[in-house]
């Protein structure tokens, strides 16, 4: 007997010690030691990308990144691109409400600015007021996560460079995108910054990759050369000029696509 009880008080401090070893490691420890959560997926510079906002996206084998709308996409149709061994973003208008949306009469008179030109029904919100849209915002990323969703693309945080109604500036849009950034990073999602091209150097290091719109027939690609410098993925649509000179003018380290600006059909990859 007591050579019995010898072994068992030896096994359990042998237990004991691969325990604190564990937990020293952040193995089998969850919550301790050195434990990091697994990164979230983001887009790669070289991933074949689309872009279609309205209609039925038709998949294609080699895509690797499908850019669809929250509302427009249903969890099935994320499932089946994610069948398909794509990963799927979510498109949402992050800093303008369209009055088709269903949660269009969320947003009070007071946050809601000027048309927005060429897009009827679209007008500018005051990102000032993270007070009132954080909530609206949360609702939707969380609607992208429910969908399997893997990353948020949100529009027109740029009102700075437009006539919102507002008096916007570049540090206000910043402050609004860090707010989507940590509640699409609470999610396990990963974030763009989409347009916006004043904001980069203040927020790449905060942006998983970037979705841009015309840098080359605006000229301001070069404006976005540090998502690239730090690896990050570029994913540039081009509506002007035709699908051959947008990928003969692609920049380095820049995956881009031709389309159109109603963003209904599927695009054309270089």
């Amino acid at each position: 007997m007591p050579d019995r009880a010898v072994r068992r008080e030896a096994l359990a401090f042998l237990a004991m010690a691969v325990l604190v070893a564990a937990c020293g490691t952040g193995e089998g420890a969850p919550h301790g030691g050195d434990f990091q959560e697994p990164p979230r997926w983001a887009p790669r510079p070289a991933d074949q990308w689309e872009i279609q906002l309205q209609g039925a996206v038709a998949l294609r084998e080699d895509t690797e990144v499908y850019d669809v709308d929250l509302d427009e996409t249903a969890a099935a149709a994320v499932q089946e691109m994610h069948d398909a061994g794509a990963k799927v973003v979510c498109y949402l208008n992050a800093g303008a409400v369209e009055d088709w949306r269903s949660d269009s009469a969320d947003f009070p008179a007071e946050v809601i600015g000027e048309p927005m030109d060429g897009w009827p029904g679209e007008r500018w919100l005051d990102v000032r007021r993270i007070d009132v849209l954080e909530p609206i915002m949360r609702a939707r990323i969380e609607a992208c996560r429910a969908k399997g969703f893997d990353a948020i693309d949100p529009d027109n945080v740029e009102g700075y460079a437009n006539p919102s109604g507002f008096d916007l500036t570049v540090a206000d849009a910043v402050a609004y995108f860090d707010v989507l950034a940590r509640i699409a990073h609470e999610q396990g999602m990963s974030i763009g910054l989409k347009n916006g091209a004043a904001m980069v150097t203040d927020v790449v290091d905060l942006a998983d990759f970037a979705v841009n719109e015309q840098c080359q027939a605006f000229g301001e690609c070069d404006g976005w050369k540090p998502f690239a410098e730090r690896g990050k993925a570029v994913l540039n649509i081009e509506y002007e000029g035709g699908a051959d000179a947008a990928c003969a003018g692609r920049p380095d380290g820049f995956t881009t696509v031709y389309g159109v600006p109603e963003l209904d059909r599927p695009v054309t990859r270089c």
